[in-house]
């Protein structure tokens, strides 16, 4: 479990939030409710995960564009050859 905060400049990942612990505040009930705050990290977590997912499809995407781009690029120039 990760206790404390990350300010190594590191990019937050869903186990970042679904394993942080937070610090128990006085005596009895006070403070947040922990079952709350769980369901809230894993909903984060969750929605982590899947921007996680849409960046690297981006990803991949934006690298075959540019592969594409450049093959048509290079047979357009080859077309020009005398």
């Amino acid at each position: 479990m990760i206790r404390g905060t990350l300010y190594d400049g590191s990019r937050l990942h869903p186990r970042h939030v679904r394993d942080r612990q937070f610090a128990t505040v006085g005596f009895g009930r006070r403070g947040l409710d922990p079952r709350e705050v769980r369901r809230f990290l894993h909903r984060v977590a969750l929605d982590l995960t899947v921007l996680h997912q849409d960046l690297a499809l981006l990803g991949a995407e934006n690298a075959r564009v540019k592969r594409a781009l450049r093959a048509w690029h290079s047979a357009g120039s080859e077309r020009r050859q005398p």
